[in-house]
């Protein structure tokens, strides 16, 4: 037989239709998997996938598995995160919500409570019962409405919780808290009024100088000086008062040859809020050298305008040989001085120290004669003057703080003076000084009006006296007093 001989086959012949049969192709496809896999395990109908019916042949099959292993690995990395959040707390969250496998199917410890459930929280209050749509529940008699008393009170307890975080209700739906119309309103108001007035507080906190005086302007300021080489560092904060904060620095150079920094300063910064003080502008108001430029609608340039006036007096007592700080500069409401004292260590107020019965004496002779010449020479009356705003330092007392002082001609000059002699007389005479004057006296012997009178009413009777007289011509006349003469009449001369 010719091995190139042609074969001898038979064709089977089929039409188009039988080629296009669908039902001839999957009976095709099952053969051949007949033939590849002989022996295969029917899957087991169900929802359900052990180990014995898999079927990894199956696509559908794999994707279940696969999303199930998914589906318990996400619900033990909730588990874990609870459990990083919970911690030992008492009070604890749930993630029960957000898993993907329900309990039965959950891998987890037959021992773990699922306590933390929050769908069914048996420690949850109990929502107050509200009255349907139509306003009403029951029949007759026992017919309850919307205007309930009972009920109003549990609607007013659970709108509680609506306040503000900052406000604290409690727990009063748990209680079964009923309040009334009148009480809820009126706690609705209070925690608007709260939230309003803690919201005034931060922004006064960001706008203005707080306990410590130190805002982001004045911040600058303190910056400029440091960069200018006029400071070489601040240290730290001195005292705290009612208008200013005094922090000590050490000085630099200046850029002038005329002035010299000293080694130790006072920087004294005044705040740039007027709540501290608020009836302090009638020290400045009423005083000539700023009367016009006084405006109760600028709190800040009131404070530069106080400022400024400090720096004006200690100039004044400077001049006059008054022991005193020594003005350095003046930034808005900056001032800067010498300072009082060593190291870093201030000098110690007059009531802080105990002094002997011959330096007790001493110091009053140097007060009587300073407050003599400030009110002479220098045309002042401190009118804050006490043992808190005197120091004691190298054997002497130096006057501080004299940003209230005025003149005087002020409207209220001559009060001041008396308050001002009271307060040293009463310390002075409770120091043992046997020479000191009462305040009557030390009044007299300082202004040398000699005012005679048997009592305190008639002698402060006639100090508002002379001040009315003086104030009167003053807007009669236009004119401003420099001093009053002995015989209580006072003198006038044209500015």
């Amino acid at each position: 037989q010719c091995p190139w001989g042609a074969p001898n086959t038979t064709s089977i012949s089929c039409s188009l239709a039988d080629v296009m049969s669908e039902q001839l192709a999957k009976e095709l496809q099952l053969e051949e998997e007949n033939a590849a896999f002989p022996e295969v395990v029917a899957v087991a109908e169900g929802p359900f996938i052990t180990g014995e019916n898999i079927d990894t042949s199956s696509d559908l099959m794999l994707a279940q598995m696969l999303q199930m292993e998914f589906d318990r690995e996400y619900d033990a990395q909730l588990r874990r995160e609870e459990k990083k959040i919970n911690g030992d707390s008492k009070v604890s969250i749930s993630f029960e919500n957000y898993r993907k496998v329900h309990p039965y199917d959950s891998d987890s410890s037959e021992d773990e409570v699922d306590w933390q459930d929050t769908r069914h929280d048996p420690y949850r209050a109990d929502k107050p019962t509200t009255t349907p749509r139509k306003g009403f529940i029951g029949k007759g008699k026992d017919i309850t409405t919307k205007h309930d008393e009972v009920v109003c009170g549990r609607k007013n307890t659970a709108r509680m919780e609506n306040f503000a975080p900052e406000f604290q209700v409690g727990d009063g739906i748990g209680m079964d808290l009923k309040l009334s119309n009148q009480v809820f309103n009126a706690l609705k108001q209070h925690a608007y009024s709260e939230e309003r007035r803690s919201a005034r507080l931060h922004e006064k906190k960001e706008h203005s100088t707080a306990e410590k005086a130190v805002d982001p302007k004045t911040r600058l300021l303190l910056y400029k000086m440091v960069n200018a080489g006029m400071l070489e560092t601040i240290t730290g904060c001195i005292s705290t008062g009612k208008e200013s904060v005094v922090f000590h620095a050490y000085g630099g150079k200046s850029a002038t040859e005329d002035k010299v920094i000293p080694p130790e300063c006072a920087i004294k910064v005044f705040k740039t809020t007027l709540n501290e003080f608020k009836n302090r502008d009638k020290y400045i108001k009423d005083d000539y050298r700023f009367k016009d430029r006084f405006s109760k609608l600028n709190p800040r340039k009131i404070i530069r305008m106080w400022a400024e006036k400090e720096m004006h007096n200690l100039t004044r007592m400077q001049n006059a040989g008054i022991p005193c700080p020594q003005v350095v500069i003046l930034k808005k409401h900056v001032l800067v001085m010498s300072f009082i004292g060593q190291d870093q260590i201030p000098a110690p107020k007059l009531k802080d120290v105990t002094l002997s019965s011959e330096d007790m004496k001493k110091a009053y002779y140097q007060i009587l004669d300073m407050m003599q010449q400030l009110y002479k020479e220098c045309n002042l009356v401190h009118a804050d003057l006490s043992e808190y705003n005197m120091l004691w330092h190298d054997g002497k007392v130096w006057l501080i703080d004299v940003s209230q002082s005025v003149e005087p001609t002020h409207p209220h000059g001559l009060e001041f003076l008396f308050r001002d002699c009271r307060n040293v007389s009463q310390f002075f005479q409770k120091g043992g000084v046997a020479e000191a004057l009462n305040e009557r006296e030390l009044f007299n012997a300082v202004s040398g009006l000699n005012i005679t009178a048997d009592n305190e009413v008639d002698f402060q009777a006639e100090i508002e006296a002379l001040e009315k007289m003086n104030e009167d011509h003053v807007q009669n006349h236009g004119k401003k007093l420099s001093m009053f003469s002995s015989d209580g009449d006072p003198p006038i001369y044209d500015e």
